[in-house]
């Protein structure tokens, strides 16, 4: 079998600090360590947010309409071809269905290179929030048409492979699951003074959201359910982890609220650690990183019932699940952990122990034997 030469493209490597860019991230650094070459193909800004491993070939961007920390891409001039047919990758690796991941995908067909395809953003249930739901059938007419020129589609859950399937890409469907780093997200990173220093009482129960601070993260389920906590007359205090564009409106929302800022390293460990309850109303996820480091760190979770999160936290067990944007079902599920100190670290202990089965290497491991695979594979038929 060729030595695997990867190139990858990315709407977003470098220039928002996400999930999508910090798993590419570690991927390429664990890639790079096994002596494959990879080259990284995305937009880029001045001073980037992440110092990023292996080589980025810049392509040419615009901030996007509304949302400018977001970039759009707008090109694949030829100068950046010439890189890549330099580079010469015999598996091309597409994060992103834009307009570059449509370029790249052209090019790889017309090359004879395999095509494999990973799903990081669920970009149809962000629609909901911007009033577009109108273009959701269009939308998933675009992805199905996109991902069956590919011949395998990596997800990070089966909830988010069950849901593919459902909407017709059912064809090399694969899990490439996301990991935690199991020794910095920990429970002994608990810091009892820091809380103190913050204002926060030994018997208040800190209830913490860590995400970045966007609308479509469902933040006013989050803002709505902390609000009915306090008319019921618990002993909680909200604390937000991340900076974002709703920053802002969100502290005038909840003013008695803990407001980190943008926090890495040890500072988020002992942030996570030093919370009691994990409340996140996202249901746009993939999978829930945020979650599964809130696991690690000894927290039960209050989740939405949706595609990602509902593969990590079991109802009952290391946790409770809410239907989305049910705010009195968050409001009990959280409620419930409060009010029995017992079930709260039984369901901490069990939350943990399954955040130890997701290793970094052993999920980039398995994601290597599947590039190696689709390798040894025919090209799928050319669709158009």
């Amino acid at each position: 079998m060729s030595q695997l030469r990867v190139a990858i493209f990315t709407g977003n490597y470098n220039h928002i600090r996400d999930g999508v860019s910090l798993t590419l991230n570690r991927l390429v650094d664990f890639l790079e360590r096994k002596g494959i070459e990879v080259l990284v193909f995305g937009p880029t800004i001045d001073d980037p947010p992440i110092d990023h491993n292996g080589e980025l070939v810049p392509v040419p961007s615009i901030p996007m309409p509304g949302r400018s920390e977001y970039r759009v891409t707008v090109g694949f001039p030829d100068a950046v071809q010439e890189r890549l047919a330099a580079f010469n990758p015999n598996l091309v690796h597409i994060a992103t269905p834009d307009l570059l991941g449509f370029r790249a995908m052209r090019y790889a067909q017309s090359h004879n290179i395999q095509i494999v395809a990973s799903y990081h953003t669920h970009f149809t249930s962000y629609l909901k929030y911007y009033n577009l739901e109108m273009l959701e059938m269009l939308g998933w007419k675009y992805l199905v048409w996109f991902y069956s020129q590919c011949k395998h589609v990596y997800v990070p859950s089966p909830s988010m492979a069950d849901e593919l399937n459902e909407q017709g890409i059912n064809n090399g469907v694969r899990i490439w699951a996301r990991g935690v780093n199991t020794e910095k997200f920990h429970p002994d990173k608990r810091d009892m003074k820091w809380r103190k220093s913050l204002g926060i009482a030994d018997d208040e129960l800190v209830v913490t959201f860590v995400s970045r601070l966007v609308w479509e993260k469902d933040l006013q389920t989050y803002v709505d359910t902390i609000k009915k906590l306090k008319n019921r007359d618990l002993n909680i205090r909200a604390m937000v982890v991340g900076d974002g564009p709703a920053k802002k409106e969100l502290q005038q929302m909840l003013p008695e609220a803990h407001f980190t800022g943008f926090i890495t390293g040890e500072e988020l460990h002992r942030a996570y650690a030093s919370s009691d309850i994990f409340l996140f109303p996202s249901d746009t996820e993939t999978f829930g990183n945020v979650t599964l480091e809130a696991m690690s760190s000894g927290l039960p979770c209050v989740v939405a019932d949706a595609t990602g999160s509902r593969s990590l936290v079991e109802a009952g067990i290391n946790g409770f699940l809410a239907p989305p944007r049910n705010t009195s079902e968050f409001a009990n599920g959280v409620q419930k952990i409060a009010e029995d100190e017992e079930l709260r670290k039984k369901m901490g202990k069990t939350a943990r122990q399954k955040a130890l089965a997701y290793s970094w290497e052993n999920v980039n491991e398995k994601l290597l034997e599947d590039y190696r695979e689709a390798l040894s594979e025919p090209m799928p038929e050319l669709k158009f």
